[in-house]
């Protein structure tokens, strides 16, 4: 039930649902608003609303009598014709179209008390409607919307045209200019819908709402999808291992420390098992990293022995990849399920290429989990902004990035590169890196690292756009909740809107690798 309210100097203004009793109120505003066009409901036909569906039913009332009204109902949205009439949806009073069980809120009625105009209230009936249908899991709201202001136009317009001109703010209109203020999007013209309605000709505007709330039961993972998703970030201190079962030991620590917080997710950095190259030889660092690459198989299948013995999906870093040809480096998501996938590094430096023979991977991906869709990134491939805008159209929500930087001018390409992608993609990013010294272990010697979590930047993220970071140069571990369903406020409702507003028309990103 809805129940709020507003206090102003002269007015005590209450939003609520109708009752029985606000009939006398309501038929008043409706013969003044329509009385052109039928005027007002009768008693039975009210009456007959209220049982069907009396949370959708709303009125504003001001000291004991209700000014505004929103009338509504539950439709089958596969069932109505786009070419629908007003009558087809009320039905003469009788509502037959009212579905308990459809996925669509229908608004039928809207009107506003002469008195009250100007106050907004239309404004509060339509947010109290969205509010309605996020809270009963619909799909979005459909309204036949008026248009008024078309019969000025109509010897020199077509109806399509007018609407275009309305959307466009070369013409006002005083019911769809509103309409699409409130987010609702015109799909198509409906001939002959009020048929009494001489100044829209009869004519109506088939308009959407959506829901970006709403979840398909169908399309839920059997544990559920969190909104609220809990990151953890490791920032690690390179040291020496005598041995891979002394690294083990480490990362499991981690691990254990981080899912006992009931954290989601645990980034690692970059080649974070870097300490055991100092068993091979220094002289010669390709074969050197060939090597090392022979501990990555044991790596990858004990830390996905961790994600379901500790219940938390872990993102491996990255670890070097030896097939007998190519030497890659490769970030491993170990899902909580006992699942795994893999991502390799794009674009490998020039220092990479040069000193151990590095080559870069071919594909991009993006990986569902069971708290959202993520993409990884390994280091200089955050500083490629095609790389995550694709993502970003492929679903992505979060952004992972383990890197590895020895000073601080490189760290900041990494540190201000993955601030701009989750501006510029509406995501969250994470990045990890490690710190400390590596005395007699070539190109890997010293390292700087402050991990962090970014967000976008927009009112409902922290001022700054930094969700957690780490000490500069400290071995430590970052937690941070990230909520996906401000993501999609953003996307939609943002005071910028980077994804929704690019355009399409004009340049395009691409994969072309087939």
């Amino acid at each position: 039930m809805i129940n709020s309210e507003i206090e102003t100097t002269s007015h005590k203004l209450v939003i609520r649902n109708l009752r029985i009793s606000d009939y006398d109120d309501i038929s008043d505003i409706m013969r003044e608003a329509y009385a052109r066009m039928g005027g007002e409901w009768k008693f039975e036909e009210f009456s007959t609303l209220l049982s069907l569906f009396t949370e959708g039913q709303i009125g504003v009332e001001d000291k004991g009598t209700v000014v505004a009204a929103a009338l509504t109902l539950i439709i089958d949205q596969s069932k109505l014709e786009m070419e629908h009439s007003y009558d087809d949806v009320v039905s003469d009073g009788r509502f037959t179209k009212h579905d308990p069980d459809g996925d669509y809120l229908y608004g039928i009625d809207l009107f506003v008390h002469k008195d009250y105009r100007g106050m907004r209230l239309g404004r509060r009936l339509y947010d109290a409607r969205k509010e309605l249908c996020e809270n009963l899991n619909l799909k979005g709201i459909i309204v036949g919307g008026r248009i008024p202001g078309y019969a000025k136009y109509s010897k020199e317009l077509t109806p399509t045209q007018y609407i275009k001109k309305v959307r466009n703010r070369e013409i006002v209109d005083p019911v769809l200019t509103f309409q699409i203020a409130n987010e609702f999007h015109p799909k198509r013209v409906i001939r002959n819908y009020i048929p009494e309605d001489s100044h829209s000709k009869s004519h109506a505007v088939y308009l959407e709402w959506n829901n970006i709330y709403y979840e398909s039961p169908r399309k839920k993972m059997i544990w559920g999808r969190k909104s609220i998703v809990r990151l953890g970030v490791v920032q690690w201190q390179m040291r020496r291992f005598s041995s891979i079962e002394d690294l083990l030991q480490q990362v499991e620590f981690f691990v254990d420390t981080v899912s006992g917080y009931n954290a989601d997710i645990l980034l690692f950095p970059e080649l974070f098992n870097a300490p055991l190259l100092a068993e091979y030889d220094q002289q010669d660092p390709p074969k050197a990293m060939r090597s090392l690459a022979e501990y990555t198989e044991r790596l990858r299948d004990e830390m996905l022995n961790m994600a379901v013995t500790y219940n938390i999906n872990i993102v491996s870093g990255s670890l070097p990849e030896y097939d007998g040809e190519r030497l890659c480096n490769v970030s491993f998501l170990c899902r909580r399920d006992g699942t795994w996938d893999a991502q390799y590094k794009l674009h490998v430096t020039p220092d990479e290429a040069e000193y151990w023979g590095l080559q870069g991977g071919d594909k991009l991906r993006v990986f569902n989990t069971d708290v959202g869709r993520i993409g990884i990134l390994v280091c200089y491939d955050v500083e490629y902004p095609e790389l995550p805008r694709i993502l970003a159209q492929m679903g992505m929500q979060i952004l992972l990035v383990p890197f590895w930087t020895d000073t601080k001018n490189g760290y900041l390409r990494v540190r201000r590169c993955a601030q701009a992608r989750a501006i510029e993609n509406e995501c969250y990013v994470a990045i990890s890196g490690s710190v400390g010294n590596l005395p007699r272990v070539e190109n890997m010697d010293i390292q700087y690292s402050q991990s962090a979590i970014f967000t976008p930047s927009d009112f409902a993220f922290p001022h700054d756009a930094i969700a957690a970071e780490a000490t500069p140069n400290t071995e430590m571990t970052l937690l941070a909740d990230v909520d996906l369903d401000l993501l999609k406020e953003l996307r939609k409702l943002g005071s910028v809107r980077n994804l929704e507003s690019r355009r399409s028309d004009l340049y395009k990103v691409d994969w072309i690798k087939k």
